[in-house]
């Protein structure tokens, strides 16, 4: 009680209790619970707007029609003209918030090859110059990423968090198709709202060592119990056919997977507002044969086309190389200088063409 009567909380459930046992509008009650916090001396009295007095949810932003009230009071109830608003007035959004990207992702002989621009847009704003879109998912697995960058953020960290989680529980990595659709049903319950994320996921599978391991742990048991020697080999016969086709299923992958859950698998992706004129490059570019040296060229020439035609895309570019060793980083490169060198060329040539005439 001396808590009580120190913070004034007694005489405050007193009235509480008082105004719900009087029978009384909604609007009287609203009044005299304001009526009661204005004349309160206690710093813990003040008024809190009820839930009955809104029409709608004064957190949807930009989403309160302009000629609805923002607080309705019973009919029958007497203006209250003390009576303060309880929600905001409906704020407008200032522009549309469009934003593009260039990524894009391609098989070859020597693994996977993924490569995006760094330039995060909002509408004709440039929000981050210097914005990571290909985002490493594990050690042999990346991701490139177009749409929101906190929804592509958040998601990303989800889709590590359950690979790695079931890298430990079962002792293996899961497949990138497996992955690819994870990260599909985990989106697919967001269809048709607001969540935009549309990614790329390259990486390298290698279910013949996950089985080699297997069968070394394996070989260590039989060698502590000899007893059991014929019926390892049984199953090492029996397993022969999955390991073959397991062993089928190593190396590169790249699979593409939407915000509405869609889930593709193919061999050349670009993504974003600039992947039209990343296609242009690429289409006549990437074949399987293609050296490091060379895929990595064709990736920079794509995003370089990309940024020069599409004012949502530019600044630098990022490369990111998978292979069965895991995935490589190419150091970041700013895109002017493409641009400084391809125009020093044509000059170049165009003098020579010149001499010639």
């Amino acid at each position: 009680m001396a808590l009580q009567d120190l913070c004034n909380l007694q005489h405050i459930l007193l009235e509480s209790e008082a105004a719900e046992q009087s029978p009384g509008r909604f609007g009287e009650k609203a009044a005299s619970s304001y009526e009661s916090g204005l004349h309160s001396s206690s710093l813990l009295d003040f008024y809190i707007p009820v839930a009955e007095c809104l029409d709608e949810s004064p957190i949807e932003f930009g989403q309160i029609r302009p000629d609805q009230s923002s607080c309705s009071i019973s009919s029958e109830s007497s203006p209250l003209p003390s009576l303060p608003f309880v929600s905001s007035q409906p704020v407008p959004l200032p522009f549309p918030m469009a934003h593009g990207t260039t990524t894009l992702a391609f098989v070859f002989q020597g693994g996977v090859l993924a490569a995006a621009d760094t330039r995060s847009s909002c509408s004709g704003l440039v929000a981050c110059p210097a914005s990571q879109k290909i985002l490493p998912i594990h050690s042999h697995l990346v991701g490139t990423t177009s749409g929101t960058s906190a929804d592509c953020a958040l998601w990303k960290r989800i889709l590590s968090r359950e690979l790695r989680l079931y890298q430990l529980r079962n002792g293996r990595r899961l497949s990138t198709s497996g992955a690819a659709k994870l990260l599909s049903h985990m989106l697919h319950p967001f269809k048709g709202t607001e969540l935009c994320v549309a990614a790329t996921l390259c990486g390298w599978d290698d279910h013949s060592g996950s089985r080699r391991a297997a069968q070394g742990q394996k070989t260590d048991l039989e060698a502590v119990s000899s007893d059991k020697v014929s019926l390892s080999k049984s199953s090492f016969l029996t397993q022969q056919p999955c390991a073959r086709k397991e062993a089928s299923l190593s190396g590169p992958s790249l699979f593409y997977v939407c915000s509405d859950g869609s889930r593709l698998q193919g061999t050349l992706f670009s993504v974003g507002s600039g992947s039209p004129y990343a296609y242009s490059i690429l289409d006549q570019g990437v074949q399987w044969g293609l050296t490091v040296a060379e895929a990595t060229s064709i990736a920079r020439e794509a995003v370089y086309r990309a940024t020069y035609r599409d004012a949502y895309s530019g600044n630098c570019v990022d490369i990111y190389h998978v292979t069965s060793q895991g995935w490589t980083r190419r150091t970041r490169e700013d895109l002017k200088e493409e641009y400084y060198r391809e125009k020093e060329s044509r000059r170049q040539t165009h003098e020579a063409e010149k001499k010639m005439l």
